[in-house]
């Protein structure tokens, strides 16, 4: 059975979170992410009468909701799961991306978050909401791989915060180095993790 075309309001959502991983939220224009979409420009206010903020923390949320659904199909890629092949797929998504495309576009949640991040901004809130979206089926992911689940949340914190890093760091040197880097010494110290 074939899958619907998404609608306008997740064309535009899905549109504004590659438009924020390229250019950050300030470059990030309601029309541009009409155009980019494809919708009409005034569906923008019928499906985001919040404007601005509301399509970019929906965003957001779809960014964090999207990496926390790729824990599992990185998992199902791997012959031998262990938490050092799993920070090595989600680290090859991007040195993959990276080698194909070039460098111009990083995470859409640490882009807002970098924009966005005064303590009372709904748009810093979302992106916190977002990368807890990521570490839960991540920590999940760990403690099924046989790491003590009283380690899997904040070992789950250190790979997504080293993996922000890492991405960058490759941006910044145009290099996916950070990126090879990270996987070769956090890998150890992730599967030493694990019950004997």
């Amino acid at each position: 059975m074939a899958q619907a075309r998404p609608g306008p309001r997740e064309r535009m959502v899905f549109s504004a979170a590659q438009l924020i991983r390229r250019g950050g939220v300030t470059a990030t224009g309601m029309r541009e992410v009409a155009a980019h979409a494809g919708a009409p420009r005034g569906s923008l206010q019928h499906y985001f009468p919040g404007g601005k903020e509301q399509l970019v923390n929906e965003a957001v949320a779809w960014a964090g909701r999207y990496a926390g659904k790729r824990i599992a199909r990185f998992l199902a890629e791997l012959n031998t799961p262990t938490p050092s092949g799993l920070f090595a797929a989600m680290a090859a998504q991007w040195t993959d991306e990276y080698t194909t495309d070039g460098f111009a576009a990083g995470c859409p949640v640490a882009a807002a978050t970098v924009d966005r991040a005064s303590p009372g901004d709904s748009t810093r809130q979302a992106a916190a909401a977002a990368f807890a979206a990521w570490r839960a089926p991540l920590a999940e992911a760990l403690t099924e791989l046989g790491v003590p689940a009283a380690r899997a949340d904040a070992l789950a914190t250190l790979m997504i915060s080293t993996l922000e890093g890492a991405i960058l760091l490759a941006r910044a040197e145009q290099d996916v180095r950070p990126l090879t880097t990270a996987v070769r010494e956090l890998g150890p110290l992730l599967d030493a993790a694990v019950r004997s």
